[in-house]
Protein backbone atom coordinates (compact mmCIF):
# COMPACT_ATOMS: atom_id res chain seq x y z
CA UNK A 1 0.00 0.00 0.00
CA UNK A 2 1.27 3.43 -0.85
CA UNK A 3 1.79 5.84 2.07
CA UNK A 4 -0.91 8.34 2.84
CA UNK A 5 -0.45 11.52 0.82
CA UNK A 6 1.48 14.12 2.84
CA UNK A 7 -1.29 16.69 2.55
CA UNK A 8 -3.68 14.37 4.39
CA UNK A 9 -1.72 14.99 7.57
CA UNK A 10 -2.47 18.72 7.40
CA UNK A 11 -5.66 19.70 9.28
CA UNK A 12 -8.35 21.63 7.45
CA UNK A 13 -10.95 23.60 9.34
CA UNK A 14 -14.46 22.66 8.26
CA UNK A 15 -17.93 22.33 9.69
CA UNK A 16 -18.88 18.61 9.68
CA UNK A 17 -22.56 19.56 9.42
CA UNK A 18 -21.92 21.30 6.12
CA UNK A 19 -21.29 18.03 4.27
CA UNK A 20 -23.89 15.38 3.47
CA UNK A 21 -24.20 12.50 1.01
CA UNK A 22 -27.53 14.05 0.01
CA UNK A 23 -25.99 17.39 -0.93
CA UNK A 24 -22.91 17.92 -3.12
CA UNK A 25 -20.12 20.24 -2.15
CA UNK A 26 -19.93 23.02 -4.73
CA UNK A 27 -16.71 23.12 -6.69
CA UNK A 28 -16.61 26.88 -6.25
CA UNK A 29 -16.44 26.38 -2.46
CA UNK A 30 -13.27 24.27 -2.64
CA UNK A 31 -10.33 26.60 -2.10
CA UNK A 32 -7.80 23.89 -2.89
CA UNK A 33 -7.60 20.13 -3.19
CA UNK A 34 -5.65 18.13 -0.62
CA UNK A 35 -4.76 15.52 -3.24
CA UNK A 36 -5.51 14.63 -6.84
CA UNK A 37 -5.71 11.40 -8.77
CA UNK A 38 -7.24 10.12 -11.99
CA UNK A 39 -9.89 7.84 -10.52
CA UNK A 40 -11.35 7.66 -7.01
CA UNK A 41 -13.08 4.42 -6.02
CA UNK A 42 -15.35 4.51 -2.96
CA UNK A 43 -15.69 1.12 -1.30
CA UNK A 44 -13.34 -1.87 -1.10
CA UNK A 45 -15.57 -4.88 -1.58
CA UNK A 46 -15.54 -7.02 -4.72
CA UNK A 47 -16.99 -4.19 -6.85
CA UNK A 48 -14.54 -1.58 -5.61
CA UNK A 49 -11.58 -3.91 -5.95
CA UNK A 50 -12.59 -4.85 -9.50
CA UNK A 51 -13.12 -1.20 -10.41
CA UNK A 52 -9.68 -0.29 -9.05
CA UNK A 53 -8.09 -3.14 -11.01
CA UNK A 54 -9.97 -2.15 -14.16
CA UNK A 55 -8.79 1.45 -13.91
CA UNK A 56 -5.22 0.69 -12.87
CA UNK A 57 -4.65 -1.81 -15.66
CA UNK A 58 -5.66 0.93 -18.12
CA UNK A 59 -2.82 3.05 -16.76
CA UNK A 60 -4.84 5.36 -14.52
CA UNK A 61 -3.67 6.64 -11.16
CA UNK A 62 -6.21 5.24 -8.70
CA UNK A 63 -7.08 6.09 -5.11
CA UNK A 64 -9.40 3.81 -3.15
CA UNK A 65 -11.36 5.01 -0.08
CA UNK A 66 -12.80 2.49 2.39
CA UNK A 67 -14.87 3.45 5.43
CA UNK A 68 -13.89 0.32 7.37
CA UNK A 69 -10.47 -0.61 8.71
CA UNK A 70 -9.95 -3.27 6.05
CA UNK A 71 -11.28 -4.59 2.77
CA UNK A 72 -14.32 -6.82 2.46
CA UNK A 73 -17.71 -5.14 2.49
CA UNK A 74 -20.76 -7.32 2.00
CA UNK A 75 -18.92 -9.36 -0.63
CA UNK A 76 -16.68 -10.95 1.99
CA UNK A 77 -19.78 -12.25 3.82
CA UNK A 78 -21.09 -14.09 0.75
CA UNK A 79 -20.51 -17.70 -0.22
CA UNK A 80 -18.24 -16.55 -3.02
CA UNK A 81 -20.03 -18.21 -5.94
CA UNK A 82 -20.10 -16.32 -9.22
CA UNK A 83 -22.71 -17.00 -11.90
CA UNK A 84 -20.83 -17.91 -15.08
CA UNK A 85 -21.40 -19.81 -18.31
CA UNK A 86 -22.07 -19.49 -22.02
CA UNK A 87 -19.68 -19.85 -24.95
CA UNK A 88 -19.90 -23.61 -24.67
CA UNK A 89 -19.11 -23.67 -20.98
CA UNK A 90 -16.44 -22.91 -18.41
CA UNK A 91 -13.72 -25.49 -17.64
CA UNK A 92 -15.78 -26.79 -14.73
CA UNK A 93 -18.91 -27.13 -16.85
CA UNK A 94 -17.10 -28.87 -19.69
CA UNK A 95 -15.24 -31.21 -17.34
CA UNK A 96 -18.57 -32.47 -16.02
CA UNK A 97 -20.28 -32.92 -19.35
CA UNK A 98 -22.27 -29.69 -19.46
CA UNK A 99 -22.34 -27.63 -22.64
CA UNK A 100 -23.70 -24.17 -21.92
CA UNK A 101 -24.89 -22.36 -25.01
CA UNK A 102 -24.60 -18.57 -24.78
CA UNK A 103 -28.20 -18.09 -25.88
CA UNK A 104 -29.49 -20.39 -23.14
CA UNK A 105 -27.38 -18.46 -20.65
CA UNK A 106 -28.69 -15.16 -22.01
CA UNK A 107 -32.34 -16.25 -21.97
CA UNK A 108 -32.05 -17.47 -18.40
CA UNK A 109 -30.40 -14.23 -17.29
CA UNK A 110 -33.08 -12.16 -19.01
CA UNK A 111 -35.82 -14.13 -17.24
CA UNK A 112 -33.96 -13.79 -13.95
CA UNK A 113 -33.71 -10.02 -14.46
CA UNK A 114 -37.47 -9.71 -14.37
CA UNK A 115 -39.80 -7.55 -16.47
CA UNK A 116 -37.28 -4.67 -16.56
CA UNK A 117 -34.19 -6.77 -17.27
CA UNK A 118 -31.35 -4.69 -18.71
CA UNK A 119 -30.99 -6.20 -22.18
CA UNK A 120 -27.70 -4.47 -23.05
CA UNK A 121 -26.13 -5.34 -19.73
CA UNK A 122 -27.33 -8.94 -19.89
CA UNK A 123 -26.11 -9.42 -23.46
CA UNK A 124 -22.67 -8.06 -22.60
CA UNK A 125 -22.37 -10.31 -19.58
CA UNK A 126 -23.63 -13.44 -21.36
CA UNK A 127 -21.27 -12.93 -24.29
CA UNK A 128 -18.26 -12.35 -22.05
CA UNK A 129 -18.85 -14.48 -18.95
CA UNK A 130 -16.32 -17.10 -20.07
CA UNK A 131 -13.72 -14.38 -20.55
CA UNK A 132 -14.64 -13.09 -17.10
CA UNK A 133 -13.89 -16.52 -15.65
CA UNK A 134 -10.45 -16.30 -17.25
CA UNK A 135 -10.00 -12.80 -15.81
CA UNK A 136 -10.84 -14.04 -12.32
CA UNK A 137 -8.31 -16.85 -12.65
CA UNK A 138 -5.71 -14.36 -13.89
CA UNK A 139 -6.26 -12.28 -10.74
CA UNK A 140 -5.47 -15.37 -8.69
CA UNK A 141 -8.93 -16.72 -7.78
CA UNK A 142 -8.54 -20.53 -7.51
CA UNK A 143 -11.15 -22.85 -9.02
CA UNK A 144 -11.38 -26.62 -9.19
CA UNK A 145 -13.36 -28.34 -11.93
CA UNK A 146 -15.37 -30.54 -9.56
CA UNK A 147 -19.18 -30.56 -9.55
CA UNK A 148 -21.59 -31.01 -6.64
CA UNK A 149 -24.97 -32.33 -7.88
CA UNK A 150 -28.29 -31.77 -6.17
CA UNK A 151 -29.43 -28.93 -3.95
CA UNK A 152 -26.52 -27.34 -2.10
CA UNK A 153 -25.82 -23.89 -0.70
CA UNK A 154 -22.33 -22.66 0.20
CA UNK A 155 -21.12 -26.23 0.85
CA UNK A 156 -17.64 -25.15 1.96
CA UNK A 157 -16.01 -28.24 0.46
CA UNK A 158 -13.71 -26.48 -1.98
CA UNK A 159 -15.65 -27.90 -4.93
CA UNK A 160 -16.61 -25.55 -7.74
CA UNK A 161 -19.74 -26.11 -9.79
CA UNK A 162 -23.23 -26.05 -8.22
CA UNK A 163 -26.83 -25.54 -9.26
CA UNK A 164 -27.20 -22.08 -7.74
CA UNK A 165 -30.49 -20.89 -9.20
CA UNK A 166 -33.82 -22.00 -10.66
CA UNK A 167 -32.32 -23.50 -13.81
CA UNK A 168 -34.16 -26.83 -13.48
CA UNK A 169 -37.39 -25.30 -12.19
CA UNK A 170 -40.50 -23.98 -13.89
CA UNK A 171 -40.81 -21.60 -15.72
CA UNK A 172 -37.09 -21.23 -16.44
CA UNK A 173 -36.68 -24.80 -17.70
CA UNK A 174 -39.28 -24.07 -20.38
CA UNK A 175 -37.15 -21.37 -22.03
CA UNK A 176 -33.48 -22.20 -21.41
CA UNK A 177 -31.65 -25.51 -21.28
CA UNK A 178 -30.75 -26.12 -17.64
CA UNK A 179 -27.10 -25.95 -16.70
CA UNK A 180 -25.31 -25.44 -13.35
CA UNK A 181 -23.58 -22.05 -13.33
CA UNK A 182 -22.61 -21.29 -9.75
CA UNK A 183 -18.78 -21.26 -9.52
CA UNK A 184 -17.31 -21.40 -6.02
CA UNK A 185 -13.63 -20.64 -5.36
CA UNK A 186 -11.48 -23.39 -3.92
CA UNK A 187 -11.63 -22.89 -0.16
CA UNK A 188 -12.74 -25.15 2.68
CA UNK A 189 -15.39 -23.65 4.94
CA UNK A 190 -17.88 -20.92 4.11
CA UNK A 191 -15.09 -18.47 3.30
CA UNK A 192 -15.54 -18.12 -0.45
CA UNK A 193 -16.47 -14.44 -0.35
CA UNK A 194 -13.59 -13.64 1.97
CA UNK A 195 -11.14 -15.46 -0.31
CA UNK A 196 -12.50 -13.70 -3.39
CA UNK A 197 -12.15 -10.20 -1.92
CA UNK A 198 -8.74 -10.89 -0.41
CA UNK A 199 -7.48 -12.21 -3.74
CA UNK A 200 -8.72 -9.16 -5.62
CA UNK A 201 -7.40 -6.87 -2.88
CA UNK A 202 -3.92 -8.36 -3.24
CA UNK A 203 -4.06 -7.58 -6.95
CA UNK A 204 -5.15 -4.00 -6.16
CA UNK A 205 -2.11 -3.59 -3.93
CA UNK A 206 0.22 -5.11 -6.54
CA UNK A 207 -1.00 -2.55 -9.07
CA UNK A 208 0.08 0.31 -6.80
CA UNK A 209 -3.37 1.63 -5.99
CA UNK A 210 -3.31 4.12 -3.13
CA UNK A 211 -5.62 2.82 -0.39
CA UNK A 212 -7.05 4.76 2.54
CA UNK A 213 -8.90 2.84 5.27
CA UNK A 214 -11.10 4.48 7.90
CA UNK A 215 -11.91 7.02 5.21
CA UNK A 216 -15.56 7.98 4.92
CA UNK A 217 -16.72 9.71 1.74
CA UNK A 218 -19.23 12.29 2.94
CA UNK A 219 -20.13 14.22 -0.23
CA UNK A 220 -19.40 14.51 -3.91
CA UNK A 221 -17.79 17.65 -5.29
CA UNK A 222 -19.67 18.94 -8.33
CA UNK A 223 -20.01 22.10 -10.38
CA UNK A 224 -23.21 23.89 -11.33
CA UNK A 225 -23.80 21.50 -14.23
CA UNK A 226 -23.58 18.46 -11.90
CA UNK A 227 -20.25 17.34 -13.33
CA UNK A 228 -18.47 15.42 -10.60
CA UNK A 229 -14.93 16.57 -9.85
CA UNK A 230 -14.10 14.66 -6.70
CA UNK A 231 -15.18 13.83 -3.19
CA UNK A 232 -15.07 15.18 0.34
CA UNK A 233 -13.63 12.47 2.59
CA UNK A 234 -13.29 12.36 6.36
CA UNK A 235 -10.00 10.87 7.57
CA UNK A 236 -8.87 10.93 11.20
CA UNK A 237 -11.73 13.27 12.04
CA UNK A 238 -10.78 15.85 9.44
CA UNK A 239 -12.36 16.61 6.07
CA UNK A 240 -10.18 16.42 3.00
CA UNK A 241 -10.93 17.49 -0.56
CA UNK A 242 -9.94 14.92 -3.17
CA UNK A 243 -10.00 15.65 -6.87
CA UNK A 244 -10.67 12.93 -9.46
CA UNK A 245 -9.44 14.10 -12.85
CA UNK A 246 -11.35 11.36 -14.70
CA UNK A 247 -14.11 10.23 -12.40
CA UNK A 248 -15.47 8.91 -9.10
CA UNK A 249 -16.74 5.32 -8.94
CA UNK A 250 -19.33 4.62 -6.23
CA UNK A 251 -19.01 1.04 -4.92
CA UNK A 252 -20.41 1.63 -1.43
CA UNK A 253 -23.06 -1.10 -1.33
CA UNK A 254 -26.83 -0.92 -0.99
CA UNK A 255 -29.04 0.65 1.66
CA UNK A 256 -30.32 -2.18 3.84
CA UNK A 257 -28.77 -0.63 6.97
CA UNK A 258 -30.43 2.75 6.41
CA UNK A 259 -33.68 2.61 8.38
CA UNK A 260 -35.16 5.74 6.80
CA UNK A 261 -34.47 4.54 3.25
CA UNK A 262 -35.84 1.09 4.06
CA UNK A 263 -39.06 2.57 5.45
CA UNK A 264 -39.41 4.75 2.36
CA UNK A 265 -38.58 2.22 -0.33
CA UNK A 266 -38.94 -1.30 1.10
CA UNK A 267 -41.33 -1.16 4.07
CA UNK A 268 -42.24 -4.82 3.55
CA UNK A 269 -38.89 -5.70 5.15
CA UNK A 270 -40.55 -4.95 8.50
CA UNK A 271 -42.20 -8.38 8.24
CA UNK A 272 -38.79 -10.06 8.45
CA UNK A 273 -36.71 -10.72 11.55
CA UNK A 274 -34.32 -7.75 11.97
CA UNK A 275 -31.36 -10.03 12.65
CA UNK A 276 -31.78 -11.50 9.15
CA UNK A 277 -29.87 -8.59 7.60
CA UNK A 278 -27.21 -9.54 5.07
CA UNK A 279 -24.93 -6.52 4.78
CA UNK A 280 -21.56 -5.09 5.67
CA UNK A 281 -21.66 -1.27 5.64
CA UNK A 282 -24.63 -0.85 3.30
CA UNK A 283 -25.89 2.47 4.66
CA UNK A 284 -27.11 3.89 1.35
CA UNK A 285 -24.52 6.68 1.26
CA UNK A 286 -23.32 5.80 -2.22
CA UNK A 287 -26.84 5.89 -3.64
CA UNK A 288 -27.57 9.17 -1.85
CA UNK A 289 -24.41 10.74 -3.25
CA UNK A 290 -25.42 9.71 -6.74
CA UNK A 291 -28.89 11.14 -6.24
CA UNK A 292 -27.43 14.38 -4.91
CA UNK A 293 -26.12 15.26 -8.39
CA UNK A 294 -29.21 14.09 -10.26
CA UNK A 295 -28.68 10.34 -10.47
CA UNK A 296 -31.87 8.31 -10.84
CA UNK A 297 -32.43 5.44 -8.41
CA UNK A 298 -34.52 2.56 -9.77
CA UNK A 299 -36.19 -0.58 -8.39
CA UNK A 300 -35.62 0.60 -4.86
CA UNK A 301 -38.49 -1.59 -3.64
CA UNK A 302 -36.82 -4.81 -4.81
CA UNK A 303 -35.63 -6.75 -1.79
CA UNK A 304 -33.81 -10.04 -2.15
CA UNK A 305 -34.67 -12.54 0.54
CA UNK A 306 -34.27 -16.26 0.83
CA UNK A 307 -35.67 -19.12 2.90
CA UNK A 308 -33.24 -22.00 3.51
CA UNK A 309 -35.69 -24.91 3.42
CA UNK A 310 -32.65 -26.98 2.44
CA UNK A 311 -30.43 -28.47 3.66
CA UNK A 312 -31.71 -31.10 4.04
CA UNK A 313 -32.49 -31.33 0.33
CA UNK A 314 -35.19 -33.96 1.01
CA UNK A 315 -37.41 -31.14 2.27
CA UNK A 316 -37.68 -29.84 -1.30
CA UNK A 317 -40.12 -32.75 -1.75
CA UNK A 318 -42.40 -31.18 0.86
CA UNK A 319 -45.05 -28.60 0.05
CA UNK A 320 -45.41 -25.04 1.32
CA UNK A 321 -48.83 -23.75 2.38
CA UNK A 322 -50.10 -20.38 3.59
CA UNK A 323 -52.50 -19.59 6.45
CA UNK A 324 -55.43 -20.57 4.26
CA UNK A 325 -53.99 -24.03 3.76
CA UNK A 326 -53.21 -23.34 0.12
CA UNK A 327 -50.08 -24.23 -1.78
CA UNK A 328 -48.59 -21.27 -3.69
CA UNK A 329 -45.30 -22.13 -5.45
CA UNK A 330 -43.09 -24.88 -6.84
CA UNK A 331 -40.74 -25.73 -4.02
CA UNK A 332 -37.91 -26.91 -6.28
CA UNK A 333 -37.11 -23.33 -7.36
CA UNK A 334 -34.21 -21.36 -5.92
CA UNK A 335 -34.95 -20.59 -2.24
CA UNK A 336 -34.86 -16.87 -2.99
CA UNK A 337 -37.76 -17.26 -5.43
CA UNK A 338 -39.56 -19.45 -2.89
CA UNK A 339 -39.09 -16.81 -0.18
CA UNK A 340 -40.51 -14.04 -2.38
CA UNK A 341 -43.66 -16.09 -2.85
CA UNK A 342 -43.80 -16.71 0.92
CA UNK A 343 -43.64 -12.97 1.55
CA UNK A 344 -46.50 -12.35 -0.89
CA UNK A 345 -48.94 -14.39 1.16
CA UNK A 346 -51.58 -12.84 3.41
CA UNK A 347 -50.43 -13.22 6.99
CA UNK A 348 -47.02 -14.22 8.33
CA UNK A 349 -47.58 -17.93 8.90
CA UNK A 350 -46.12 -20.28 6.29
CA UNK A 351 -45.76 -24.04 6.79
CA UNK A 352 -43.66 -26.67 5.07
CA UNK A 353 -45.49 -30.00 5.13
CA UNK A 354 -43.36 -33.16 5.27
CA UNK A 355 -43.82 -36.83 6.06
CA UNK A 356 -41.63 -39.44 7.72
CA UNK A 357 -40.15 -40.41 4.38
CA UNK A 358 -38.44 -37.06 3.86
CA UNK A 359 -38.20 -35.49 7.31
CA UNK A 360 -34.83 -34.54 8.74
CA UNK A 361 -34.08 -32.03 11.44
CA UNK A 362 -33.99 -28.56 9.81
CA UNK A 363 -30.62 -26.86 9.80
CA UNK A 364 -30.00 -24.84 12.94
CA UNK A 365 -29.33 -21.59 11.10
CA UNK A 366 -32.71 -21.75 9.31
CA UNK A 367 -34.65 -21.26 12.58
CA UNK A 368 -37.41 -23.44 11.11
CA UNK A 369 -39.25 -24.99 14.06
CA UNK A 370 -41.55 -28.01 14.18
CA UNK A 371 -45.03 -26.56 14.59
CA UNK A 372 -47.05 -29.80 14.67
CA UNK A 373 -46.66 -33.57 14.47
CA UNK A 374 -49.49 -36.04 13.91
CA UNK A 375 -50.52 -39.42 12.60
CA UNK A 376 -52.91 -37.88 10.06
CA UNK A 377 -53.15 -34.68 8.08
CA UNK A 378 -56.46 -33.96 9.81
CA UNK A 379 -54.59 -33.91 13.09
CA UNK A 380 -51.97 -31.53 11.70
CA UNK A 381 -54.72 -29.31 10.32
CA UNK A 382 -56.42 -29.04 13.73
CA UNK A 383 -53.20 -28.54 15.66
CA UNK A 384 -52.07 -25.50 13.62
CA UNK A 385 -55.56 -24.01 13.53
CA UNK A 386 -56.44 -24.35 9.86
CA UNK A 387 -60.03 -24.18 8.62
CA UNK A 388 -61.32 -27.73 8.41
CA UNK A 389 -60.62 -29.37 5.08
CA UNK A 390 -58.24 -26.75 3.69
CA UNK A 391 -54.89 -28.36 4.46
CA UNK A 392 -56.28 -31.87 4.02
CA UNK A 393 -57.62 -31.13 0.54
CA UNK A 394 -54.36 -29.44 -0.51
CA UNK A 395 -52.38 -32.52 0.50
CA UNK A 396 -54.91 -34.83 -1.15
CA UNK A 397 -54.63 -33.06 -4.53
CA UNK A 398 -50.84 -32.94 -4.27
CA UNK A 399 -50.59 -36.65 -3.43
CA UNK A 400 -52.97 -37.65 -6.20
CA UNK A 401 -50.76 -36.13 -8.88
CA UNK A 402 -47.37 -36.65 -7.22
CA UNK A 403 -48.03 -40.39 -7.30
CA UNK A 404 -48.06 -40.06 -11.09
CA UNK A 405 -44.98 -37.80 -11.15
CA UNK A 406 -47.09 -34.77 -12.06
CA UNK A 407 -47.70 -31.31 -10.65
CA UNK A 408 -50.27 -29.61 -12.89
CA UNK A 409 -50.72 -26.65 -10.52
CA UNK A 410 -47.12 -25.51 -9.99
CA UNK A 411 -45.05 -27.74 -12.30
CA UNK A 412 -42.51 -29.00 -9.79
CA UNK A 413 -40.17 -31.38 -11.61
CA UNK A 414 -40.74 -35.09 -11.08
CA UNK A 415 -37.35 -35.49 -9.35
CA UNK A 416 -38.70 -33.56 -6.39
CA UNK A 417 -42.25 -34.96 -6.31
CA UNK A 418 -43.36 -37.43 -3.65
CA UNK A 419 -46.76 -38.22 -2.15
CA UNK A 420 -46.75 -37.17 1.50
CA UNK A 421 -48.30 -40.41 2.73
CA UNK A 422 -45.88 -41.88 5.31
CA UNK A 423 -46.88 -41.07 8.90
CA UNK A 424 -46.05 -39.45 11.18
CA UNK A 425 -46.54 -36.12 9.44
CA UNK A 426 -45.20 -32.73 10.40
CA UNK A 427 -45.75 -29.05 9.72
CA UNK A 428 -42.58 -26.96 9.90
CA UNK A 429 -42.94 -23.29 10.76
CA UNK A 430 -41.36 -21.04 8.10
CA UNK A 431 -43.03 -17.95 9.52
CA UNK A 432 -42.02 -14.46 8.45
CA UNK A 433 -40.51 -12.64 11.40
CA UNK A 434 -39.40 -15.90 13.02
CA UNK A 435 -37.59 -18.12 10.51
CA UNK A 436 -34.30 -16.96 8.99
CA UNK A 437 -35.00 -14.91 5.85
CA UNK A 438 -31.67 -13.17 5.10
CA UNK A 439 -32.24 -10.13 2.92
CA UNK A 440 -30.55 -7.25 1.12
CA UNK A 441 -31.52 -4.54 -1.37
CA UNK A 442 -31.35 -4.79 -5.17
CA UNK A 443 -32.32 -1.26 -6.16
CA UNK A 444 -29.81 1.49 -6.82
CA UNK A 445 -28.54 4.06 -9.25
CA UNK A 446 -29.42 3.72 -12.92
CA UNK A 447 -26.25 3.16 -14.92
CA UNK A 448 -25.01 2.27 -18.38
CA UNK A 449 -23.04 -0.98 -18.81
CA UNK A 450 -19.95 1.22 -18.57
CA UNK A 451 -21.01 2.22 -15.07
CA UNK A 452 -21.81 5.82 -16.03
CA UNK A 453 -24.58 7.09 -13.78
CA UNK A 454 -27.75 8.28 -15.51
CA UNK A 455 -30.38 10.88 -14.70
CA UNK A 456 -34.10 10.19 -14.88
CA UNK A 457 -33.90 11.39 -18.50
CA UNK A 458 -31.11 8.86 -19.20
CA UNK A 459 -28.49 11.58 -19.53
CA UNK A 460 -24.97 10.73 -18.37
CA UNK A 461 -23.69 12.57 -15.29
CA UNK A 462 -20.10 13.44 -16.29
CA UNK A 463 -17.43 12.12 -13.97
CA UNK A 464 -19.68 9.73 -12.00
CA UNK A 465 -19.78 5.94 -12.15
CA UNK A 466 -21.24 3.21 -9.96
CA UNK A 467 -20.91 -0.56 -9.58
CA UNK A 468 -22.08 -3.30 -7.23
CA UNK A 469 -25.19 -2.77 -5.13
CA UNK A 470 -24.84 1.00 -5.27
CA UNK A 471 -26.34 0.66 -8.74
CA UNK A 472 -29.18 -1.44 -10.06
CA UNK A 473 -27.39 -4.08 -12.10
CA UNK A 474 -28.08 -7.53 -13.47
CA UNK A 475 -29.89 -8.90 -10.39
CA UNK A 476 -32.84 -6.52 -10.19
CA UNK A 477 -35.69 -8.97 -9.61
CA UNK A 478 -35.94 -10.76 -6.27
CA UNK A 479 -38.16 -13.41 -7.86
CA UNK A 480 -35.54 -14.26 -10.47
CA UNK A 481 -32.37 -13.99 -8.40
CA UNK A 482 -29.79 -16.78 -8.52
CA UNK A 483 -26.87 -17.13 -6.14
CA UNK A 484 -23.71 -15.75 -7.73
CA UNK A 485 -25.42 -13.04 -9.76
CA UNK A 486 -24.42 -10.23 -7.40
CA UNK A 487 -20.74 -11.19 -7.31
CA UNK A 488 -20.79 -11.80 -11.06
CA UNK A 489 -22.35 -8.39 -11.64
CA UNK A 490 -20.10 -6.43 -9.28
CA UNK A 491 -16.83 -7.98 -10.47
CA UNK A 492 -17.61 -7.83 -14.18
CA UNK A 493 -19.21 -4.39 -14.25
CA UNK A 494 -16.80 -3.09 -11.65
CA UNK A 495 -14.10 -3.84 -14.20
CA UNK A 496 -16.12 -2.09 -16.90
CA UNK A 497 -16.61 1.03 -14.75
CA UNK A 498 -12.92 1.19 -13.86
CA UNK A 499 -11.81 0.87 -17.45
CA UNK A 500 -14.36 3.44 -18.65
CA UNK A 501 -13.32 5.96 -16.01
CA UNK A 502 -9.63 5.46 -16.82
CA UNK A 503 -10.22 6.15 -20.50
CA UNK A 504 -12.26 9.29 -19.89
CA UNK A 505 -10.38 12.47 -20.81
Amino acid sequence: MKPVHESLAMPRESDPASFSPSRPCRLADVESFDFETDVIVIGFGAAGASAAIGAATEGAQVTLLEVASGNGGTSSMAGGDIYLGGNGGTPAQRANGFEDDTEDFYRYMMMAGGPDADEARTRLYADNALDHYTWLVDQGVPYRTTHLPGKVQAPGTGDCLIWSGSEIAYPFNQHAKPCPRGHLPEVVGEMGGRLLVDTLAARVTDLGVEIHYDARAVALIADGESRVHGVVVRIAGEHRFARARNGVILCAGGFVLNEAMMRQHAPHAARLAPDSLSAGNDDGSGIRMGQSVGGAAIHMDELFLTLPIYPPESHVKGILINEAGQRFTNEDAYPGRVAVHCARQVGNRVFLLVDAGIFEQPSEFSRIEIAAVGESWQEIEREIGMVEGTLVNTVRVHNQYAAKGEDPLFHKTSEWLKPLDEPPFAALACHLGEAFYPFFTLGGLSVKPTGEVLTADSDVIPGLYAAGRTCCGLPRSAEGYSSGMSLGDCTFFGRMAGAAAARKT
